[in-house]
């Protein structure tokens, strides 16, 4: 079984990947996704696109869920039988907890495939905001996704390509919009040292279920006002909703607001938010 971790930021892309990915191989393949807060929302994602997956919500697999994520990849083969398992940490893990349970999995090396937002990377990066927790992401990873090309500029994708070069210049670095690449994946390296760091980033999260048939401008009114930080400094908010105007997804990856039109019905609406000194008793108000 071949496997592979995604890695990457909150926001940077990981989800929509690993969906251009799955869709586009033949190989049976599951997905291992770990979301951060209590009400799991990337596996609704998959299965909406008729991917395989399995959830482990609610913690972080670097270091709280370790051991779970061990035995989750064990009943995963053992269930599946899978030709390539692909392992969505959360965005404030690091790959190196990952790889080193995989370790004691005894799942083989995994490739490492790393996202970063062409956009934001440079700016984040010396900014020291996340300090060496970019270095563990970018250290670790074969392959590095430089993002969101179209929605930057030259000299800052190159700014980008010079810090991630700094820091891993044996990566392979491919320009993506969408995520979306061309070529096959390499093969796992037959060993690697894994560069540790941070287990993860230190960040609040609460999670909500929300009433079916909720107002679409109260969802999309909320969104805004948890982009501009009325509610706390947000790092990331994610809600899937059955709205008065149907199925939406909604989204807010470092300010920035993403509304799209949901492919299926939704089982549960529910909305998770991180970041910090976040008002989740402000947020619940609204939404009653």
């Amino acid at each position: 079984m071949k496997t592979t971790v995604v890695c990457g930021l909150l926001g940077s892309g990981k989800t929509t990947f690993i969906r251009n990915f799955v869709t586009g191989s033949s190989e049976k393949t599951v997905v291992l996704v770990n979301d951060f807060g209590q009400a799991g929302i990337d596996g609704e994602i998959f299965s909406a696109g008729g991917i395989e997956s399995v959830e482990l919500p609610n913690g972080c697999v670097c270091c709280t869920l370790k051991g779970d994520l061990i035995t989750t990849i064990q009943r995963i083969v053992k269930q599946f039988s899978p030709e390539h398992l692909l392992i969505e940490p959360s965005g404030v893990a690091s790959p190196s907890g990952v790889l080193k349970a995989l370790e004691i999995a005894g799942t083989g090396e995994a490739t490492v495939i790393g996202i970063v937002d062409a956009a934001e990377f440079t700016e984040l990066y010396e900014s020291g905001m996340y300090g060496r927790f970019f270095e563990d992401q970018v250290a670790n990873s074969d392959i590095i996704l430089v993002n969101k090309t179209d929605l930057a500029d030259e000299a800052t994708i190159a700014s980008a390509e010079r810090l991630i070069g700094s820091v891993n210049p044996l990566a392979v670095l491919i320009r993506t919009v969408n995520a979306l690449i061309n070529i096959p994946l390499p093969e796992a390296p037959l060993h690697r040292d894994i560069h540790s760091s941070l287990c993860h980033l230190y960040y609040e999260t609460f999670s909500l279920k929300l009433a079916d048939r909720i107002e679409f401008a109260l969802v999309q009114t909320l969104f805004d006002d948890l982009s501009k930080g009325k509610y706390g400094r947000v790092a990331r908010a994610k809600a899937l909703v059955s709205t008065s105007m149907g199925p939406y997804r909604f989204d807010i990856t470092f300010s920035k607001v993403d509304t799209v039109r949901f492919e299926k019905d939704i089982k549960e609406s529910r909305l998770v938010v991180i970041g910090e000194g976040l008002d989740a008793a402000g947020v619940k108000k609204v939404l009653q």
